[in-house]
Parts: structure tokens; C-alpha cells; sequence
């Protein structure tokens, strides 16, 4: 289990994480929900080591990983996909796949077998082509974020959190995203997923927690889980909904 104790973040006067509690089991699909300045992002750069909480705790199977770096929260088995796409524009996709995956004084790859696991680490999801040799920033972007989304892969994590990591792909690669996520939670990894699409939320989670202004709204299991009652929990006013 994963688990969030009273995770508090602010920038400045900003609240942007405010107590946040969730629990997150693995062989999930916990789902992320809400509006923008809800907390969302924060806490994505929370659970990847980007920020450090101002107060609060990060359990991992019941041991402490509060403040790490990110270098240890991917030792830990992290793997964040971001909204941004970032890639090496002037590197290939080879190397693009694999960046950072070799440690700092040894290659977990050998050279001669690099093009291999990249190969065979898209083919697991992508369905556009992405050539191997091409430079990654010639790519269409959507080719980029399936390079960005195997970087994420080849390291086998154990959390894979998509930050909206679907939102440039065409119809059939954000299908077949989706079924590779089915796949990983089906093999006990925990999926944190962070989207706007109502349709998204209601096929593929088995857990949705709701924020609203830096705060834990609730956490609702897939019995639960309305498209009304979930619009009403994010943004009451706009759903004629009183608190």
C-alpha cells in the first residue's frame, strides 16, 4: 500500500496540498480527479520527488520515504509520465527511452542490445511508429509522449503515475495505453492516474479521490463512481450542489 498522511504543500500564501490523506492500493487504477488549482499537479511532484511536503508523510508498504529525491523514489519503483512532453529533441529514440535508465558507472544494458528493449518496450503499447534512429524532436508530438510514456515503462515500476499522459495521443494509441494499463494493475502495479475525461474515469478506474482546492474531497470505489455525483464533488457550485 501507499499511503498519504496529512501531505501539506504551499508556495508562498498558496495552499496548494492542504492534509491530504489517500490510501492507494496496488493492482489498482486510482484515478485522480479534479478541477485546475485543485492540488493535482503538486501532488504528482510530491509522489516523484520533485518537491518535498511541508508536512506530512509518503508510506510506502509501511516505510517512510518522505523528502527523497527523485533518484530514490524511482529506486522505490516510481515511474512518473508528466503532462509536459519532454524529450531530448536532438537525441534518438533509442536513447530517449533509455535516458537515465543506466546507472552512473555501469550500463544495465549492454550498447549491442539497446535498440532491442527500446523495440520491444513500445511494442508492449504503441500502435503510431516511432523509428528508432530518428532524432525525437522531429517526431509528431504524439509519437513523443509514446517515447516519454516507454521511458517510463522500461524501468518496470511498480507505480506508474500519468499525469494526463494520454491527452496528445490519437484515438488508437489512448486505447491501447489504456489496455496496457489494465494489463499492469492486473499484474499488481499501482496506476495513479491524473485526466479530465469523465469517460476515462469511468472505464478504467477502480478508485477515484477527488480534490477540490488543495483539499481530499473523498475517495470512491467503481460501485460508486456517477459522472453526476463526481462533476457535484469537484465543483458543487457549478452543479447547483450546496457543501
Amino acid at each position: 500500500m501507499l499511503e498519504i498522511k496529512g501531505l501539506s504543500k504551499r508556495y508562498g500564501e498558496t495552499v496548494a496540498l492542504d492534509r491530504a490523506d489517500i490510501s492507494l492500493d496496488f493492482g489498482e487504477i486510482h484515478t485522480i480527479l479534479g478541477e485546475n488549482g485543485s492540488g493535482k499537479s503538486t501532488l504528482v511532484k510530491l509522489l516523484s520527488g520533485i518537491v518535498s511536503p511541508d508536512a506530512g508523510e509518503i508510506m510506502l508498504s509501511g516505510e517512510d520515504i518522505t523528502g527523497r529525491n527523485p533518484a530514490a523514489f524511482q529506486e522505490k519503483g516510481f515511474a512518473t509520465v508528466f503532462q509536459e512532453v519532454l524529450v531530448a529533441p536532438d537525441r534518438n529514440v533509442i536513447d530517449n527511452i533509455l535516458l537515465g535508465y543506466d546507472d552512473l558507472w555501469r550500463r544495465r544494458t549492454a550498447r549491442r542490445d539497446r535498440a532491442t528493449l527500446a523495440a520491444q518496450t513500445l511494442k508492449e503499447f504503441a500502435v503510431t511508429e516511432a523509428p528508432l534512429e530518428e532524432p525525437a524532436g522531429r517526431l509528431p508530438l504524439a509519437a513523443q509522449q509514446l517515447v516519454v510514456i516507454a521511458r517510463a515503462l522500461v524501468r518496470k515500476p511498480q507505480i506508474l503515475i500519468l499525469d494526463e499522459a494520454t491527452a496528445a495521443l490519437d484515438f488508437a494509441d489512448r486505447e491501447a495505453v489504456f489496455d496496457l494499463m489494465r494489463r499492469l494493475a492486473a499484474d499488481g502495479c499501482l496506476i495513479i492516474f491524473i485526466t479530465h475525461r469523465m469517460d476515462e474515469v469511468m472505464s478504467l478506474s477502480n478508485k477515484v479521490t477527488v480534490l477540490r482546492s488543495g483539499r481530499v474531497v473523498t475517495t470512491l470505489r467503481r460501485e460508486e463512481l456517477e459522472p453526476e455525483k463526481l462533476l457535484a464533488l469537484m465543483a458543487p457550485e457549478m452543479a447547483g450542489v450546496e457543501e
